[in-house]
């Protein structure tokens, strides 16, 4: 059963209008990113760090509405998905408490995991959103960022009809696919990679942006193990979300 939401009100000065034309389209989830959710409240609504988000969530689930929907957050930051390099205009962002990695990275707790399921299902009543837009924001920003990371449980979301999610293929040996490699074998995944949404270049070539979308892929779709390299598993579970896709592959680049 889905918990009720308990929200409180404060509203952040960070905000602008949305692009014209841009329809609310991508959910993204954060992590805070700081030793309290205190702190990082009070960050999000100062002028001067320029950063903020629609809602932000607290150990105890707790709900804070900081940016009416309509309104553009800052919280995406430099980004990229499915053809659109404003991520901000067209998502609603999440943040949710958690000092992160480089904070010791702790578990996220059950009652925020619940707040985020209940959050994002209301939020999903209200847009049309699909479930490949559900997003990390490491999925978007693969270079610069981690968040929500490995430990967000991104497969109780998908039980609770919250974004795409298949069962990762297990860990075996097998040909891999590294920084520095060439050739059709990168080239396919790199297809693969964009046709999902991921921002990258179909050269061939193993680059270091290719290993970050690859990372980014792994913590969000195959977190037993994060390393940037293309195993068999990486491999398989791609391919599995993309069958899953259906007949929103052809669509993927919409």
């Amino acid at each position: 059963m889905r918990m009720t939401l308990s929200v409180e009100n404060r509203p952040s000065p960070n905000f602008s209008d949305r692009r014209e034309g841009c329809e609310i389209d991508i959910l993204l989830l954060h992590y805070t990113g700081m030793a309290s959710c205190q702190a990082a409240s009070d960050w999000l609504c100062n002028p001067r760090s320029e950063v903020s988000c629609h809602y932000l969530v607290d150990l105890d689930g707790t709900v804070t509405a900081m940016v009416p929907e309509d309104k553009r957050a800052w919280h995406a930051g430099l980004s990229y998905w499915a053809g659109s390099r404003d991520v901000n205009s067209r998502s609603i962002g999440i943040e949710i408490h958690n000092p992160g990695h480089a904070g010791g990275y702790p578990d996220y707790t059950d009652a925020q995991m619940r707040a985020v399921i209940a959050l994002s299902a209301d939020i999903l009543s209200r847009h049309a959103i699909a479930p490949r837009h559900v997003l990390a924001h490491s999925d978007v920003s693969p270079e610069r960022k981690e968040d929500p990371g490995e430990k967000f449980d991104w497969r109780r979301l998908h039980e609770n009809g919250i974004g795409l999610w298949v069962e990762p293929a297990p860990i075996s040996e097998g040909r891999t696919l590294r920084t520095g490699d060439q050739g059709a074998l990168v080239r396919a995944l790199q297809e693969k990679l964009v046709r999902y949404g991921y921002g990258l270049e179909v050269s061939g070539w193993f680059d270091e942006r290719t290993g970050a979308v690859v990372r980014a892929f792994q913590r969000h779709f195959r977190q037993a193990r994060v390393d940037g390299i293309a195993d068999p598993s990486t491999v398989e579970t791609l391919d599995r979300l993309i069958a899953a896709l259906g007949d929103e592959a052809a669509d993927a680049l919409g």
